[in-house]
């Protein structure tokens, strides 16, 4: 009778600062967590070496060989396309470098790779806030806003790996100010933790009513905080936020028919509220088809890119 391998695979998650790892069984148990640092000198030349030592080395503390590697799973902050290649990587020093090809010929394992906020996207649907769902959309609002949209469980990457850029809807003709990826009213501007910010200075310029947020420096955190306690001014704001991003996830709805909507990224962590007003506004715009998506908070945190990764090479 055969003997009956054990399988295991692992996920890295490249971020400019530190690079997080996992090895996982193939039902989503991670067995262990780490990180290692990222190493960006020399056009970050080392990243994908430093990965796969690491990966080798636990390997051979663990006694395993490749016959117990599915394989890699890597996300990556840039546009990576279907077979693997990274356009340009600006946080790590990448110009185009085919990052499937290049761990695979360090490791001899299978590799698969993506953007790191479709990877995360993948993670919170396989094991965190989207678990149960196939039809996913979700957003990360953070310092910027990102995300992945996810259909029958694939990520829509797109022809050059630029699928799922929901930060960068266009929202709004009369902005004067400009976002990070070069045009002007995108969502990315009015719903991730600086957008916040600015909603809430542009409203204390308006006039003077009175406010918990005047004369202070405030945060999103800030913001939201107020909104709980009642604060007038800040409500205001939380509806121009809940309009926004309501709206843009209406154009999502309208045009996949989701299931869920997951919700993560430090901002979320101002809970069900921030949900409530968002929602509101989504069924104001959205196709009556896609009216009664739901709504969920994410659930793994910074452990998304790993877990997302991980279940790439499952597919």
């Amino acid at each position: 009778m055969e003997r009956k391998v054990d399988r295991y695979c692992f996920g890295a998650d490249i971020g400019g600062t530190t690079i997080k790892l996992g090895l996982f069984t193939p039902g989503g148990e991670v067995i262990k967590k780490w990180e290692i640092p990222t190493r960006k000198e020399d056009s970050g030349a080392y990243i994908l070496k430093d990965i796969a030592d690491s990966i080798m080395n636990e390997m051979d503390e663990r006694k395993l060989t490749k016959d117990n590697i599915i394989g890699i799973g890597v996300g990556a902050p840039g546009p990576v396309d279907r077979d693997g290649v990274i356009y340009k990587a600006v946080n790590l020093g990448w110009g185009v470098l085919n990052l499937r090809q290049e761990l695979n010929d360090l490791t001899g394992l299978p590799v698969r790779a993506g953007n790191d906020a479709n990877v995360a996207a993948l993670g919170e649907m396989w094991k965190g806030g989207g678990e149960g769902f196939k039809d996913v959309i979700v957003i990360t609002l953070g310092t910027g806003v990102g995300g992945g949209v996810i259909i029958d469980g694939k990520v829509v990457t797109g022809s050059m790996g630029g699928g799922g850029e929901i930060g960068h809807i266009h929202m709004n003709d009369d902005e004067v100010e400009k976002c990070g990826c070069g045009n002007k009213g995108c969502l990315e501007q009015y719903t991730s933790a600086t957008g916040v910010v600015r909603l809430a200075n542009r409203r204390l310029k308006a006039d003077d009513k009175a406010s918990v947020l005047r004369g202070r420096d405030f945060d999103a955190k800030v913001v939201w905080d107020a909104v709980k306690e009642g604060d007038e001014l800040a409500v205001e704001v939380a509806e121009q936020f809940g309009e926004y991003l309501g709206k843009g996830l209406a154009i999502l709805g309208d045009v996949t028919n989701p299931e869920v909507f997951v919700i993560g990224g430090g901002v979320s962590k101002a809970g069900s509220i921030l949900i409530d007003y968002v929602q509101k506004y989504y069924k104001k715009y959205v196709f009556h088809a896609s009216a009664d998506a739901k709504f969920k908070l994410a659930q793994l945190g910074n452990d998304a890119g790993i877990y997302g990764a991980a279940k790439l090479v499952l597919e």
